[in-house]
């Protein structure tokens, strides 16, 4: 169990026209090198381990961005935000997921009650938020690590089948009895809304931001496969059915984070909606097995236990991200990094440096 919190410990050293900047929502580790992902990008970007220069105990830099549109045919256009919201390494692959979810426009300050009227009742959908892929890691020349569209060995960049509007997913919820009347509502107004990942061989975990249904969170579970040049959903059971339904005691915060230890499920839970409230990380001991014996289409599980708590700023200082660091990084003692959306003026250092937790554990 986690039982120290470093603050400000890791230091992100951005560039003026990376593609992420600072509201970071995802983060993995391949040896010294950092992926991260932002919500308003469509790319990702990665950082090299680099010496430290002040009183941090990780620095990453020296950036380079791989938009996604490089790599995949994507449902939406290229400049359109694909709000990355979980990111996951596994077997060769980093794995991405979008919102999948509707937004709502937002009140502008310096514009009058009619304007603003307009702006809060429209709602849209960018069509690369409907995206789930798994992007092949290739060392180039140099022996860095790399996105590739293809790699030597014949892995390739998958996405989900579907379009801008749909997918697979999104079909197979449309008409569920939990989360259909959802999908029209969007994310931010505790409507549906994907913010984690978890790979465990072609089976995923999906955590649910929203909707959050009378206190209880979601981990939504499918099964992929590729075909031809994109991934499917196979049936988790002799019914056919896609999609198997993990309810969550949270105590009324939805998922925005997941991340496996071992067989252990982390989950890092924050507000649903626009919200200043707490953030907190809670444990599901040995969920990697209970997942791989249960068959039931939908679960409960209250038998969590609560980890730690996260300080939050007035709108800023947001947890997004949670990952662990890999034991050369790590040194004696296992620890997590945890990455900020709308970091505040104490975790900045000019423009374009940002700084993450280190949060030790048992």
């Amino acid at each position: 169990m986690p039982n120290t919190r470093t603050t400000n410990a890791v230091r992100l050293e951005f560039a003026p026209g990376s593609l992420v900047q600072s509201n970071l929502s995802g983060a993995a580790f391949t040896g010294d090198w950092l992926w991260v992902a932002g919500d308003e990008a469509c790319g990702l970007d990665r950082l090299r381990r680099l010496d430290p220069v002040g009183r941090e105990v990780l620095r990453f830099g020296e950036v380079r961005d791989f938009p996604l549109a490089d790599l995949l045919d994507l449902p939406g256009t290229a400049n359109e935000e694909a709000d990355l919201e979980g990111m996951a390494v596994a077997d060769g692959f980093l794995w991405v997921v979008g919102s999948h979810g509707l937004k709502r426009k937002n009140a502008k300050p310096d514009r009058d009650h009619a304007y603003n009227a307009k702006r809060l009742a429209k709602v849209v959908l960018d069509g690369n938020r409907r995206l789930l892929a798994c992007l092949p890691l290739e060392a180039d020349a140099e022996g860095e690590p790399c996105l590739v569209r293809q790699a030597q060995d014949g892995r390739r960049a998958l996405r989900l089948k579907g379009d801008a509007q749909t997918n697979q997913l999104t079909r197979a919820l449309a008409d569920d009895p939990h989360f259909g009347p959802y999908m029209a509502i969007p994310g931010k107004d505790n409507g549906f809304d994907i913010e984690g990942l978890a790979v465990d061989g072609r089976r995923l975990l999906l955590g649910l931001r929203g909707p959050v249904l009378r206190g209880w969170s979601a981990l939504l579970e499918i099964e992929v496969e590729a075909r031809g040049d994109q991934l499917r959903l196979l049936p988790l059971d002799a019914n056919g059915g896609v999609l198997r339904k993990h309810f969550l005691q949270l105590d009324g915060l939805g998922v925005r984070d997941l991340h496996f230890s071992g067989d252990d499920l982390y989950i890092l839970a924050g507000p649903t909606m626009v919200l200043n409230g707490e953030i907190r990380v809670f444990k599901w001991p040995a969920a990697r097995p209970s997942l791989a014996a249960n068959r039931d289409p939908v679960r409960f599980e209250a038998a969590l236990t609560e980890s730690v708590s996260l300080p939050h700023g007035r709108g800023t200082n947001r947890a997004e991200a949670i990952c662990d660091l890999p034991p050369a990084l790590a040194g004696r003692k296992p620890s997590w990094l945890v990455l900020y959306d709308a970091p505040g003026a104490d975790r900045r250092d000019g423009e374009h440096t940002v700084f993450g937790d280190l949060l030790r554990h048992d």
